[in-house]
Order: structure tokens, then sequence, then C-alpha cells
């Protein structure tokens, strides 16, 4: 089946059947039988077909030279398929180990000076906001930096807090703590007013919702939660036309542009798109996974996916407010994503008693969450609220 037939299939389903039955199918993932899955933001059930994509890496590993061509069509491969995801071309994608590396990789490439500040949310993610907190502590010349947190829950909370030395923007386009979805496009115009980076970490919306990457400097995400895919590597974007001269300060063999035996009295340049953000192999085995993975989204039009888990997350939210239990997940659609979260010192707790009931949730941080993705239906949502309105009363 061609891929206009699957998108009008998935178009379909959405408008005759709503969001009663799963968009993907449950046998098609490692979800045990009688299991609602709703950790997608921490970690998403295994596809099947990532087996035979682990044994095409094995043999390809293991298959010499021509194995080797084989590992590095398979990066190029994965790079095309996500710049158009994203909406960006496929140089401006590379990859990292993880988001918290790529961040890393920008923060030491830049000149922060005494009085400059860093602006970020109270509930961002640590990788976005350590690498500049660390960089800060390390370097006696910019301990002056500071770390500009937004706090509360006013939609224009952090746009308050930019001004003229004001140096990076860094946010998630979904909020891992609260669900809150941010409002990229007004970061963006607050960055651009006073020449700062926009970076951003699309880990809690890639594979889901649709990206235009192109709103973001430096943007990264991790693979292994809606891509469907595993750790190991995660997504790497360089907005070249906003940023031409951004070069990293560290490199190695696979980031360097050098052909033969480089002349090492000279400083090597490096490569001259996204990939100089590999500094040494990407981790192929995941890079094959990651294949797999785009290849069963690829089933499916993103727009569709989109309003599936929007939708599903939305319904939940509305069942656990009449339930009278507490969210920090807003519920205005347009400010909220595809996780539904409340704060709990009970969170753990909670986590436990939903498992035993085979609902799967995520803890951390002193957080409950719900992630719904294609596989869930409402079946899930109604199984978790109606789980949620006993413990909660317990």
């Amino acid at each position: 089946m061609d891929r206009v037939e699957t998108t009008n299939l998935g178009a379909r389903h959405l408008r005759d059947e709503g969001l009663s039955r799963p968009l993907f199918d449950r046998g098609d993932f490692r979800i045990p039988a009688g299991v609602a899955h709703l950790c997608a933001g921490g970690e998403t059930a295994f596809l099947w077909a990532h087996d035979a994509a682990l044994r095409r890496y094995a043999e390809d590993k293991s298959a010499g030279m021509p194995g080797r061509t084989a590992m590095e069509s398979a990066i190029e491969q994965a790079r095309t398929r996500l710049a158009a995801r994203w909406g960006v071309t496929a140089g401006d994608i590379g990859f990292v180990s993880s988001v918290a590396d790529g961040v890393s990789m920008v923060a030491e490439s830049l000149e922060l000076r005494p009085g400059d500040n860093v602006v970020v949310d109270q509930v961002e993610y640590p990788s976005v906001v350590a690498p500049f907190a660390r960089q800060r502590f390390a370097e006696a010349q910019n301990k002056g930096v500071e770390i500009r947190v937004a706090r509360g829950t006013a939609p224009d909370r952090l746009l308050g807090l930019v001004d003229g030395r004001t140096r990076v923007i860094g946010a998630s386009c979904v909020s891992f703590m609260t669900g809150e979805r941010l409002d990229l496009a007004a970061l963006r115009g607050a960055a651009d007013a006073v020449g700062a980076l926009l970076v951003v970490d699309f880990t809690q919306a890639a594979g889901w919702m649709r990206i235009d990457a192109g709103v973001a400097d430096f943007a990264f995400a991790s693979c292994y939660k809606w891509l469907l895919g595993t750790t190991g590597i995660a997504v790497a974007y360089w907005n070249r036309a906003r940023q031409p001269k951004w070069e990293p300060t560290t490199a190695g063999w696979h980031s360097i542009d050098v052909t033969g035996r480089p002349e090492w009295t000279v400083v090597p340049a490096v490569k001259p798109d996204a990939m100089r953000f590999t500094r040494g192999n990407p981790a192929h085995g995941p890079l094959y996974v990651l294949n797999s993975a785009l290849d069963y989204l690829d089933r499916f039009d993103p727009e569709v996916v989109e309003a599936h888990a929007h939708g599903l997350a939305a319904a939940l939210i509305a069942r656990l407010s009449d339930a009278g239990i507490p969210l920090t997940t807003p519920s205005d659609p347009a400010r909220h994503g595809a996780n539904v979260c409340m704060d709990s010192s009970a969170a753990q707790t909670m986590v436990v008693e939903l498992h035993v009931r085979g609902i799967f949730a995520w803890n951390g941080h002193g957080r409950l969450r719900f992630s719904l993705h294609g596989y869930n239906a409402l079946d899930d949502v109604e199984r978790a609220a109606a789980a949620m309105r006993e413990i909660w009363r317990a």
C-alpha cells in the first residue's frame, strides 16, 4: 500500500470513527495484552519491526566495507526523512547522542559575557538549562552570566524576562513537566527583537506533532519517545539561514571536513552542514531503529496523528478535571500537547497503583504524567480516568 493510500485511510479513520479506535495497530507494538500504554512521553512501546532493523544492522556491521557503506546510507536516509518531517533540508539535520550533548555543544560555542542572560522556564527540562548553568560556573569570565527563570503559569511569562542582554531563550515545545505547549512564534519574535538565539527541545512533540523547525536557531529531539525509536541518538537541527557562521568549538574525526591525512598544524575545518554536530560515529544501531520507526510513522498522515494524540489528551483532561483532579496541564487546546500532568507527592504511589490495574503511566520530579499516542484510543482514556477517580478518592 503506497503513502497516498495510507494517508487517505488515516483521514477516513479520524473522520468516521473519531478517537474510538487506535490509529496505530496495537499488535504492531510490544504492548502486553490488556495494558493501556500511556507513557509515550517517557518510553514508547517497541515496534516488533525493530527486531528486523537491529538484525539488518548486525548483518551490515559484520559485512566489512560494504556494510559500512550501508551504514552510512542509513544516516543519509534518516536525515532526508527527518528533514521532510521538520520542513527543512537534509543538510540542516545532524545527530548527537542526546539532547544534552547537542545543547552543550551550542552553549560551549557561545562567548557569553558578564551581564548577559539566558532565559528559561522554571520547569524547563534540565538538558536545555544545565549546559548554560554549568558553563556559567565553569568559566571565570562568565561568572556574571545570569540564568533568568520564568515562574508561574502566565502564557507570556518568558517574554517579560527578555531584554537587550538576553543571548539565549531555551524552551521545550511541549513541557515534560506540565504538558504545556509554548508559543514558539512569540518566543521567536522576542529573540529577534534583541538578537538572541532560540534553542528548542522538540522531544515531547516530535513524532505526534507536526514540526516547523525553522522557528528555532537550534533544535533537538530525543528519538525514544513519540518518534518510536530508542536511546543513543537524538536529532540535531542547525538553522543555517539564521546562523550561517556557527561553529562548534570541539570536533572529532566524523565532524571535520578533511580528506586523506590531515595536517594537524592547521586547525581542521568542520563539515559545512549539520553533521558538524556529529563528532564521532553516530549510533548506527539506534539509527537503523530510527529508520524503522520512520517507516512506520510515514504510513500515517502527520496531521491525522497530531489530531488523534491531541484529541485524546483533551478528552483525558476533560474527564480528570470533571472528577475534580487538579492538573498542571492547561485545558486550553492551544496551550497543551499530548501530555496530561498533575503534581503530587504521591505520584509514584499512584503510578504503581495504576500499573497494577494494567495502566502504564509515568512519574518523576513529583509529577504524574499520561502521554497519548497513535496506539491509544478512548478506551485507554476511560480506563485511566476511572482508575484515577478511585485512586484520588483513596
